[in-house]
């Protein structure tokens, strides 16, 4: 028998008392009296932030020049804000749906934007909301790069004198329990790191959230884990909800290349955003409908056959996956409702063994088994009522744990894992590779962090040290920006997240182009491959100037079919099985009306010179149709006051007209 993880509460003097508050300025002031006139915060990443009391402590130290505060956390969630004022007419009504009226965003993202954060206070993160902090100096400046499953440890001689995060509770008085919920990831661990060099204990503060789903297994905790226990109704605004995303054809094809992929009966781990969802999509399409999906692959053409045979399949998956991710989200979700998400797995090392190898074993007695583990979690509402839904073997099936334990195969159980892992798929995002097979996941060329590593060398490495594991990175052959059309897939970049040593698989709407254990040129050559067409000239010209492809090298027709007209063509015929929201929207019909004419607004204002021609064109448009009366009016542009929303008005009637 291999033993869990130590439990979390066992960390803890279980001789201290816990204290209860139910104010947030009581627990401002016992966070002061412990921490004196410099305090050193630590958060979570993502939904653990109790982020009234971050913003009252935030505050505090504004206003006061004699103290000090540094904030270490990751991923601090904001709502999006309007860079015009089409796109705040839209916004505002469907963020205070989505989020409320009142929802505090933490106050320092807004300063960190303006430049404005005050000389008495940092913020250190290892992981940013994508694209958020592009061009902001003080965060690009104290930003910290390093692998998530590295936090703990190196924040342990940071001096943190304060670790506050929202927690879940179920049950009354003695019969109380506590879980760590979305974010078991990195608190107890820093705890046991920071007692192992002899750092004193920080004052622990668990925040209740009556709507946070809460989880059992290894994120329970006993009450002795906290110093603090604030219970404050008005420090529990509704948890931030990522709304569900669009897909498109692009991401549709990616999706389903990426799928063929994953072996039935063996485990997934896959990340956050439209191309997860149009892998998923895919997945579901593979199971329960078969013979589109095989039909959707033959329009796409370009399917390696015998790498699929070999690596993953087409045919359905009765056996059956695990998930093991760093993040749970709406994905495994939509998984497990589908009967996919179903293999479990058990800490039995004996156990594990034999379903390794197929035999059959009595496994009553052991519990519900695992059939999903992940470090924290972060979705969409409908995800949230799913979590909190959860009954019986469902929910003990779900595991939320440390980052440490799901993210790498280190600290004595390394055995159990591998088996657990067994034909372990590891797709993640990145933004550009090269043709020799190396990728830039979080950083552009200047240095500006767009996100950070997170998971994503542990991932590969691990699907390198494991026997049957495979990384497979997905990307977009192309991206627009200013009005061009930029290819994806490079010669050479000038930041990289994973080495061309750590190549493995790469996937774009265009294919897979399979790396391990290929040469240079034979690298170069699979990449090429799934390239979009109007590249491929310069890039096999760059390949050849550097002596990396052979000169005599003829570029095959098949890759001048790369195109995006192609891959819509090819799609068409089985349209209604590509929806744009696969997985439904948190936009109403109108939103919905909406979306792609502001998108195509967007679009144009990138270029001068074509925004001013689509403006010149709405101002001589016919007047707006009856059918765009609803949309108008969502937009507060019904009955125009004054000049300025006469314009505006007729700029949306015709990008409503275009699209």
């Amino acid at each position: 028998m291999i033993p869990n993880v130590p439990a979390l509460g066992a960390i803890c003097d279980d001789a201290a008392m816990t204290e209860s508050l139910n104010d947030i300025q009581s627990c401002l002031a016992r966070i002061l009296a412990h921490a004196g006139s410099h305090l050193r915060v630590a958060t979570p990443l993502g939904l653990g932030k109790p982020n009234v009391l971050l913003n009252a402590i935030y505050q505090r130290v504004a206003s006061d020049a004699a103290l000090t505060l540094d904030i270490y956390t990751a991923l601090s969630l904001a709502r999006p804000k309007a860079k015009s004022d089409l796109e705040r007419r839209f916004l505002e009504p469907f963020l205070e749906r989505q989020f409320g009226k009142d929802y505090p965003d933490l106050a320092w993202v807004a300063a960190q934007h303006a430049n404005a954060l005050p000389a008495n206070i940092r913020v250190h993160e290892f992981y940013l909301q994508s694209g958020a902090m592009l061009g902001v100096a003080q965060s690009q400046r104290d930003y910290a790069s390093l692998n998530y499953t590295h936090a703990a440890r190196d924040l342990a001689g940071a001096g943190i004198n304060v670790v506050t995060q929202i927690i879940a509770v179920r049950g009354q008085g003695a019969s109380r329990r506590y879980s760590l919920a979305c974010n078991p990831d990195t608190s107890a661990e820093l705890l046991e790191r920071m007692a192992a060099i002899g750092a004193p204990r920080p004052l622990v503060i668990g925040v209740v959230h009556p709507d946070l789903p809460f989880v059992g297994n290894e994120a329970l905790v006993d009450e002795s884990f906290f110093d603090v226990v604030l219970d404050d109704p008005s420090s529990s605004p509704a948890l931030f909800a990522l709304p569900r995303e669009p897909v498109d054809t692009v991401e549709y094809a990616l999706g389903l290349h990426a799928s063929t992929l994953v072996r039935d009966g063996g485990t997934l781990q896959i990340g956050i955003g439209a191309l997860s969802d149009a892998l998923v999509h895919a997945l579901l399409l593979r199971h329960a409908h078969n013979a589109d999906y095989r039909a959707a692959l033959q329009a796409l053409g370009n399917v390696d056959a015998s790498l699929s045979a070999g690596c993953g399949g087409m045919d359905p998956l009765p056996r059956g996956l695990y998930g093991a991710s760093e993040m749970v989200m709406d994905g495994f979700m939509h998984l497990a409702r589908a009967g996919i998400l179903s293999r479990r797995v058990y800490d039995d090392l004996d156990v594990e063994k034999a379903l390794a190898t197929g035999r059959a074993v009595d496994v009553s007695g052991r519990g519900d088994g695992r059939y999903l583990r992940g470090a924290f979690y972060l979705g969409s509402k409908v995800f949230y009522d799913w979590l909190r839904g959860l009954q019986g073997a469902d929910f003990d099936g779900l595991s939320m744990t440390r980052v440490s334990d799901i993210n790498q195969l280190y600290g004595g159980r390394e055995t159990l894992d591998a088996l657990q892992r067994r034909d372990a798929r590891f797709f993640n995002t990145c933004m550009m590779a090269t043709l020799l097979g190396a990728a830039a996941s979080d950083t552009l060329e200047n240095g500006q962090v767009v996100s950070g590593v997170g998971g994503q060398y542990n991932f590969v490495a691990m699907a390198h040290a494991l026997a049957g594991g495979r990384s497979i990175l997905l990307l977009r052959s192309t991206r627009t920006h200013g009005g061009r059309t930029h290819s994806n897939i490079l010669w050479n970049y000038g930041q990289c997240t994973i080495p061309r040593h750590l190549r493995d698989i790469y996937v774009t709407e265009y294919g897979v182009a399979d790396l391990r254990g290929k040469s240079d040129e034979e690298c170069i050559i699979g990449m090429l491959g799934i390239a979009d067409a109007r590249f491929v000239d310069e890039l096999v010209a760059q390949a050849k100037a550097a002596g990396k492809l052979r000169p005599d090298f003829p570029i095959p027709d098949a890759w001048r079919q790369n195109t995006p007209a192609r891959l819509k063509e090819a799609l068409a015929p089985q349209r209604e099985r590509f929806p744009r929201f696969p997985f439904g929207s948190d936009f109403d019909a109108i939103e919905l009306r909406l979306l792609p004419a502001l998108q195509k607004l967007q679009a144009v204002s990138t270029n001068k010179l074509h925004m001013a021609g689509f403006v010149l064109a709405a101002l001589f448009a016919p007047d707006p149709r009856p059918e765009d009366a609803a949309a108008l009016g969502r937009m507060g542009l019904a009955c125009p006051r004054g000049a300025g929303e006469w314009l505006l008005r007729r700029i949306l009637a015709r990008g409503l007209r275009k699209t």
